[in-house]
């Protein structure tokens, strides 16, 4: 492959904008990556119209993070913290280099295996937890449970999950309740709030 094509290649392969808030506008470089699938313009707009209460200073988890784009989007809109896990490390880099710059210390980004990194008890119980995991890979049941079960989740955590539309129903956690649904193209996307097991339990 001549040296300019195969550094096209391994370079952008476009870009997202950030839709609301501080950075309106700005627009964040996406890496070349196989599987790669940032959340469209459209189905972020309406989540974070579903959250637009919910992110100042709240605590975010984007657990699939790939472009970056949930995490920043929440970042922009007051969110206080955000923690991003990104499998490829050369994605992980980037969104690391791009977020030091634009948040400082209020991002942090490991380059990690998800279901790995969420079998380890949480130290910190999240208010908001962004799942995107790649496609036909069965990685969003496991990803819930263990959120759940190693006390990743705030008392009253919402959690947005998104999926292909063709998939088969989810088993998710008894105690999470569904809030919001839409579909859109090819992806089916959800907002879940948890309620705590201790509450179910009082009130069965």
């Amino acid at each position: 492959m001549p040296k300019r094509q195969k550094s096209l290649k391994q370079g952008l392969q476009g870009q997202v904008r950030i839709i609301g808030g501080d950075w309106r506008g700005r627009k964040l470089p996406v890496p070349f990556c196989e599987g790669l699938r940032p959340t469209s313009d459209r189905v972020r707009e309406t989540l974070f119209n579903w959250l637009q209460f919910d992110l100042p200073g709240s605590r975010c988890l984007d657990a699939f993070a790939g472009s970056g784009a949930l995490a920043a989007e929440s970042l922009s809109r007051g969110a206080s913290q955000v923690l991003l896990l990104e499998k490829e490390p050369r994605v992980a880099k980037q969104l690391r280099e791009l977020l030091t710059e634009l948040a400082g210390d209020q991002a942090q980004v490991l380059n990690a295996d998800t279901l790995q990194y969420l079998e380890q008890e949480s130290k910190e119980a999240f208010d908001l937890v962004f799942l995107d995991p790649p496609f036909t890979q069965g990685l969003l049941e496991p990803t819930c449970r263990l959120l759940e079960d190693q006390g990743w989740l705030a008392e009253s955590a919402k959690i947005y999950l998104e999926i292909e539309k063709q998939a088969p129903v989810q088993q998710l956690p008894d105690n999470w309740s569904l809030l919001k649904e839409k579909e859109a193209g090819e992806v089916r996307y959800s907002l879940y709030q948890r309620a705590s097991v201790n509450a179910n339990i009082s009130a069965s």
